[in-house]
Order: C-alpha cells, then structure tokens, then sequence
C-alpha cells in the first residue's frame, strides 16, 4: 500500500468510527474553546510574519460546483495553491501568480461528494433523475438541477433528495478523500492545509452559511444543515468536538446576503440575545469573513451615507437567486460592530465581538484574486469573459457580473503551520484583503509616545506597550485617550496605497455611531478643513487599454493617531482600512479581450483594500 492509499485507509477509518481520537497538537490550545493565550516575548512577536491564505474554497465535491461542471477535486485545488496548473472545464489552463501560504478547501456539507458520485456510471445514483440533469450539456437543463437543489434547502428538504443509504456512503468517502488531501498536501513551514467544509443553512434563502476549520489532521464526519439549519446547534455540536478534543472554529460569511439574519437582534427562536448566547458566538465564531467574491460584508451606502467608500463591490441578492436584499441592518460587520456596542452598554454583553478574515469563495477549485487574470469561480457558468459579461446565466439566479476577483485572508503568526495559523485566526490577529497581498499593522495602547511606526523596533515596542489588531485595550486609570499606531506597504505586485483610515465605531446612551478618519495619504493633498475629508488621489486607470500606471500613491504609509472625541463611559472599536489607487476591474480586463465596451451598469475602475480586525475599548463584562 502506498502513503496515498494508506493515507485514504487511516482517513476513512476515522470517519466510520466518529474520529474518536484527538487530533495533534490539540494539547497546545485552550480547550474551553476560547483564543488561545497568547506566549512569547514581544520581541518574539516582533518577528512574526503575515502569511496569505483562502479559508473558503470549493471543488467538484460540493453539489453546486458539480453542477457548474467543475470537475477538479481537493487534492486539484491544494496543487493550483501551490503553483500547479489546473484545467477547467471550458479546456483552458489555469495557473495563479503567486503560490499561497494556506488552503481550506470547504466543500459543502450538505450531500458532499454524492452528485459527483451520481456521474460515476456503476454508482445506483446514476439513474436518478437529478443526476441526469446534471450530466446534460447544456448548463440550462443542469442549472436547473442546482435550481431544484437550492429550492430544497430553501424548504429544509435537501435530505428528501437522495436515497439516504446511498448518500452516506457517497459522503463518507469524499470527506475521507477530503481528509485525505488536505493531509498529503500539508508541508509544515512551506503550505499549510486545513480539514474543513461549509455548512450551508439558509432558511428562505437568506444566507447563514459557516465555514467550519479544524487545527489538527483528523476530523469527525461533518455535522450539516440537514441536521439542523439553526446555528446554535452548531456551536452545540462544535462544543461536543472540542470536548473530544478536536479544537475547531466556524467563521460566517456574506451577511450581506442575509437579509439581516446573520447579526440579528433576537436568537434562532426569535428570542433576544442573552449573555450566553453572546459568549457561545464569540467562543465558536471568532472572525467573520468580511469579503469575497460575493461582494463585500463591511458596510452598505444605505447604513453609511457619509463614508464615500462603501459602494466598493455591493452585491444586494441573496444567494443563488435574484432576490434583493431589504433588510441591510444584520447585514454588515460594522454594523453588526455598532449593534453590538449597543448591547454591550445597555446590557452588558456583546454578541459580535470578532475579527475578520477574507476568502473568495470559488466553486471553481482556484482562488481568482488578481483582476487582470480572473478565470471566473463558477465552472463553465463564468468560464470564459464572454460568459461573464453577457451574464449568460443569470436569469432567476444572481448577476454574477457583480461579484467581484477577490479576497485573502491575512494572519500573523511565526510559523507557516496548522497550528501557528490556526491560533491566529482564533485569537483573531487577522485582517482581510480584497486580493492584493499589502502588510498591515495596527496597534492600539494609552501611551505610545515613543513609538514611530515603520522606525527602529517599533513592532516590538508596541506589543510591550500595546495590543494588536483582534485584541482589548483594557481600561486604564486615568488615561485620557487611546492612541493608535498603523503601517501599511503595498502588495510588491500591485498598485501603489492611496490612504490609510481608522474606522471608528462606539455607542453612548443607547445610540450607536460611526467616524471614518484618513490617518495618512499619499501626495501633498490636504485635509478639507470644515468635512474632514482627504480629496480623491485621482486615477491613471485607462479603460480601453485596461491598464494603470503606479504614477501616483505611496509605496508606504504610516501614521499615528489619538482619538479626541474619546469618551472612557461610551464603549467602542477601532479598525482600519487601506485603500489602493484606483485600478481596472475585471469585467474591464474582460471588455478588452473581446473587444466590446464595459457594461455601462458595471464600474470600470476599483480601490482594492485591507480591513482589519478591531482593537477595542474594554468595557465592564468582557
């Protein structure tokens, strides 16, 4: 036997026997479920690195990608990651620009591997007539097979669908394979590789998906929708695995398809929010996913009127329909951060205290970051920029014309290993990018005087003296205001940094708001004095040749800032924001290889960025 199937073997024998066995290293987290503790000096920490990852990313397992005529499996997408190039199903080739630090592949869950296994001729699942659909050629008569799949999860019957025999077994080998991959793939210190899937709730279509990533190299058989569609049951389930001993964390993503249901008011049963739910949700979901390819999860124009960057690709559908959102509270991170602040005041618990991460969601088995080279994520749906642009199969589902070639997830950490990465994304030291890989720091303390950022040891200093993104500046006697240190240098490959902000977000006497403050800009522009606003840095975006040029912008920007509006009874969160110069999109990248014009409803030009996790103002409670 050879390690591949040996691999297998040990795989599957842990998914029969519910994986009893705790996974590797599992001694070295905290078992309560919470972040990690933190260890190693601050010059240690000092010399940690960011490492570049996808945590959400589909192959032919999941039903839908199947369905999009992707044909790559796990063990496919771990090879694209690291540089190895990947046929599509249009029959092109596809390489990425720049290998990856870390990969989950995140198959859903819901009947993982059974339509694959229904292609496979001496399957039982072959005869269905699902899977006949499926097959056919024409990706009308198969879209209408992931149409009639979306219709039964939308009705809570997906199980209904398959004889469940035949199922299970179908499931059970794919997540071995899965297992399988994600392990023959992990190179320790070079790639690293996640166990993990999606769960897939969505009631009335409204999105309430997680992603479920586990630290160690053996996992149980995944708990799906089909079990329960509410997330408390999850975490139920979550808590039951980390008492076995696998340390495992779930991370929500597209509130912004939610309809308001992701960072809602009241629970699953429609009951307010208690302290105990709100410690269960921080301990089980310590980040959200803040972009993807599916729009981004920050903010809306509808809930900031007053910040001229939230319209950076918003998508208002739900998922895999054309439905529009209406409810945009619940929807957003920043909103959720200002709803939460509210609680935490008045009732003293805060539900949606979490970091960030970004992803791109492909159900193409690549991550399509880079705008100038997008293959689409959706098999042949958006295979090839004629697709793409006519929007060819749109109707009754989402314009996929929307969505955007984005994100990453950033973490920092010392080591490129499961454990290293994991705990960093559990103690939320993260922050997301919409594709470009630029380094950010960002640090919070209440005397920061001798720290310059970008000079000397100034990382170090400002671990001893302060607390890094993800992290609570705790109360302090005395102090008068928080003061905060950021440093952002450009992705080496990309477009030069237009300025640099911190969003501001807090609640006093009930009522919660926000602040968006430019803290460095490129250029000698100035700040308006009675708006506060740094003008636009301007563009060099040419869309008939779909090109740029890094003529204006900064390579590095730093800057220092106190807030004066503090208020030490009124709690509240900082996070920052790094903005590129403007660049083309990619639907402009794709209007110039076929030789057409830009869609006039679609922008021609984007400000790539970087969100990251919060530093916040400890209060009592926390």
């Amino acid at each position: 036997m050879n390690f591949r199937s040996a691999s297998l073997a040990v795989a599957s024998a842990m998914v029969l026997a519910g994986a009893a066995a705790a996974p590797a290293g599992a001694a070295d987290a905290d078992r309560s479920g919470g972040p990690p503790t933190v260890v190693g000096s601050p010059r240690a920490r000092a010399e940690e690195r960011v490492y570049f990852g996808d945590l959400h990313l589909h192959t032919a397992f999941s039903f839908d990608a199947y369905l999009f005529k992707t044909t790559a499996t796990p063990e496919d997408a771990y090879g694209f990651a690291q540089g190895r190039p990947l046929k599509g199903p249009n029959g092109g080739v596809s390489t990425i620009d720049r290998p990856l630090d870390f990969l989950a592949v995140t198959d859903h869950s819901e009947n993982m591997g059974v339509m694959k296994a229904s292609g496979d001729p001496s399957n039982p699942l072959y005869e269905t007539p699902l899977a006949k659909a499926a097959r056919d050629p024409d990706p009308v008569v198969s879209g209408g097979a992931f149409k009639t799949i979306i219709a039964a999860a939308k009705e809570g019957k997906i199980s209904d669908m398959f004889d469940p025999a035949l199922a299970r077994k179908a499931v059970e080998d794919a997540w071995a394979r899965e297992i399988e991959a994600a392990n023959h793939n992990y190179h320790p210190g070079v790639f690293t590789t996640f166990i993990a899937y999606e769960w897939s709730s969505m009631p009335e279509t409204r999105n309430l998906h997680r992603n479920v990533i586990f630290r160690g190299g053996v996992a149980p058989l995944p708990f799906t929708s089909i079990d329960s569609s509410r997330p408390e049951d999850l975490w139920s389930w979550l808590e039951r695995q980390r008492q076995e001993g696998f340390q495992v964390l779930a991370i929500p993503h597209n509130s912004n398809m939610s309809d308001g249901a992701m960072f809602d008011s009241v629970d699953s049963d429609g009951k307010p929010l208690t302290a105990d739910y709100a410690s269960r949700r921080r301990r089980n979901e310590p980040v959200v996913e803040i972009t993807q390819l599916k729009g981004q999860s920050e903010t809306n124009p509808v809930l900031s009127p007053n910040d001229e960057f939230a319209d950076f690709e918003v998508v208002n559908e739900r998922v895999g329909s054309g439905i529009k959102e209406t409810k945009f509270h619940g929807s957003y991170v920043r909103d959720a951060y200002r709803a939460g602040l509210t609680m935490q005041e008045s009732q003293g618990f805060d539900p949606y205290k979490f970091g960030v991460v970004g992803a791109s969601d492909s159900h193409a088995a690549l991550t399509p970051t880079r705008a100038d080279r997008y293959h689409g994520a959706h098999g042949m749906v958006d295979a090839l920029p004629q697709l793409r642009l006519s929007c060819a199969f749109c109707k009754g589902a989402n314009d996929t014309r929307r969505f955007g070639a984005m994100g990453l997830t950033a973490v920092w950490a010392a080591r490129n290993t499961r454990e290293d990465i994991w705990d960093g994304i559990a103690r939320r030291e993260t922050y997301a990018t919409s594709g470009p890989r630029m380094k950010v720091r960002f640090f919070g303390g209440w005397s920061l005087a001798g720290v310059t950022p970008g000079q000397g040891d100034w990382v170090e200093a400002s671990y001893r003296l302060g607390v890094p993104m993800g992290a609570d500046l705790p109360r302090r006697a005395g102090a008068k205001s928080p003061q905060f240190v950021v440093w952002a240098v450009k992705d080496p490959d990309g477009a030069n940094l237009d300025r640099v902000q911190i969003v501001k977000v807090w609640s006093k006497g009930g009522k919660n708001d926000e602040q968006v403050i430019d803290v460095a800009w490129s250029g000698d522009r100035k700040r308006d004095p009675k708006t506060g606003k740094v003008p636009a840095v301007g563009s060099t975006v040419d869309v008939k040749a779909a090109s740029y040029s890094n003529t204006i912008g900064a390579v590095e920007l730093k800057g220092k800032w106190r807030d004066p509006d503090f208020d030490p009874k009124a709690p509240a969160a900082y996070y920052v924001r790094v903005l590129e110069i403007p660049t083309p999109r990619w639907s402009t990248y794709d209007a110039k290889q076929i030789g057409k014009p830009v869609p006039a409803d679609l922008p021609t030009a984007v400000q790539q960025r970087a969100y990251t996790s919060p530093i916040w103002y400890d209060v009592p409670g926390q």
